[in-house]
């Protein structure tokens, strides 16, 4: 970070992180997908600072720059002041200079709200966030009614994915809340409310949220990577979901409720419930592609069909598939594309472990990305009335082949070497 934001400070220009990027600071979380810049500096300027730039879409920003991992969205504005994002909670900066915070429209009341709860584990500080106001009360508190509404949409969804708690996702509240936004055309931003818009749970209202241009490819893949590394991607998804985003531009996504499921094994439902439940058992949120791996493991199965005892026979194949004509869509990069086409190809193959000839699982043991496998079939476990019985047998196969392997005296396979075998493997 301090690269680019150093450039522009040290050329005379502002430099704010802004919005959710703003609010992310603030909390310490550090990992973003992209980063929201605000800069004094204009495109020219930019151009002059940096090189490969490129234009992501007035609607997403100004200007965009890749670099070491991350994404920076540039938005030129002489002031903060001028800034009029889609929701007054995201009307939040920090000044990269001065690291100083900037409060203009006084919205510090709703991040009070967000309780930092930080506890350290062998391995990392954590930090979790729980905002208890009731998310109709933020939402009601300012909207940008010159905003798209799609983006209105979109920005909501990861104000309830980044910010709430899993239990805030009732169908009735994001009933509540689909319905709030799908009249705001019709009311008056500043005088609305539930009561007075007539809204009713259950009732008809024209659904306008989705109103006006689509949103672009890189919106899109932005929108979908920000939800999936946040805490609580389901409740996002689920806002999308209601409000009709999903059908209308993840197709692939949409089926995932149309296909039931054993009530035996999947108390939570369908495909789609079934998903959603699987982030919950996440341990890296910030892994975007196990996110999309666990996103992604089940979306052949409503394009499967039943083969003996098998209901969803080649649902893995067919996931495939799916998952590679989704992300290539939204324009995710080959390698990850790649890497979780792997991951949805193979996911059934941890439960039949303990069972495989050693000549049959070596090559999957051997792929860097096995325990990321392992970790989305813990997940998908996890989900479900199966328990981790499964993932704990596979687990004891997986750490018996890594201690062969660091074993100068066993094969891969826990067989003993003999004295050639032994000299020959010694590396000098």
């Amino acid at each position: 970070m301090a690269d680019i934001l150093e450039a522009l400070c040290n050329a005379g220009f502002s430099a704010y992180l802004c919005g959710f990027s703003a609010i992310d600071s603030w909390l310490g979380r550090e990992k973003q997908i992209g980063t929201q810049v605000l800069t004094n500096a204009d495109v020219s300027d930019l151009a002059r600072l940096f090189f490969y730039f490129f234009y992501p879409g007035i609607d997403l920003a100004d200007a965009a720059l890749d670099e070491k991992n991350r994404t920076w969205y540039f938005r030129c504005m002489d002031s903060v002041r001028d800034n009029h994002p889609s929701f007054r909670l995201l009307e939040f900066y920090q000044d990269y200079k001065s690291r100083v915070f900037y409060d203009p429209r006084g919205i510090y009341p709703m991040l009070a709200g967000i309780r930092r709860n930080v506890h350290v584990t062998r391995k990392a500080k954590v930090i979790d966030t729980v905002i208890e106001t009731d998310p109709l009360e933020i939402f009601r508190e300012g909207i940008n009614r010159d905003c798209e509404h799609c983006r209105i949409l979109m920005d909501a969804a990861l104000i309830l994915a980044k910010y709430f708690p899993p239990d805030t996702g009732t169908q009735r509240q994001i009933k509540e809340i689909t319905d709030f936004f799908s009249n705001i055309e019709r009311c008056s931003i500043e005088r609305c409310s539930i009561d007075k818009c007539n809204i009713k749970e259950g009732g008809s209202q024209k659904n306008n949220l989705l109103d006006g241009a689509a949103p672009s490819q890189e919106e899109q893949r932005i929108l979908l990577s920000s939800l999936l590394v946040s805490p609580n991607p389901g409740l996002g998804l689920e806002l999308l979901k209601v409000s009709g985003f999903i059908k209308k531009f993840w197709p692939e996504l949409a089926i995932l409720d149309e296909a039931d499921h054993s009530k035996e094994f999947h108390p939570e439902g369908n495909a789609w419930k079934h998903t959603m439940e699987t982030f919950r058992y996440r341990k890296g949120v910030s892994d975007l592609r196990l996110s999309l791996g666990l996103l992604l493991h089940d979306s052949g199965k409503p394009i499967a069909v039943s083969a003996n005892s098998r209901r969803f026979d080649g649902h893995a194949e067919l996931g495939e598939v799916q998952a590679h004509r989704f992300l290539g869509r939204l324009g995710f990069g080959a390698s990850l594309i790649n890497d979780v086409c792997f991951l949805v190809r193979n996911h059934m193959l941890p439960a039949a472990l303990p069972r495989l000839p050693f000549s049959r699982t070596a090559w999957i043991m051997a792929s860097p990305l096995f325990p990321t496998l392992m970790e989305l079939y813990r997940c998908d476990e996890s989900s479900s009335f199966k328990g981790l019985d499964g993932y704990y047998e596979s687990s004891a196969v997986y750490q018996s082949y890594l201690r062969n392997c660091r074993n100068p005296y066993r094969s891969a396979d826990g067989k003993k070497l003999n004295r050639k075998q032994i000299s020959g493997s010694v590396k000098f």
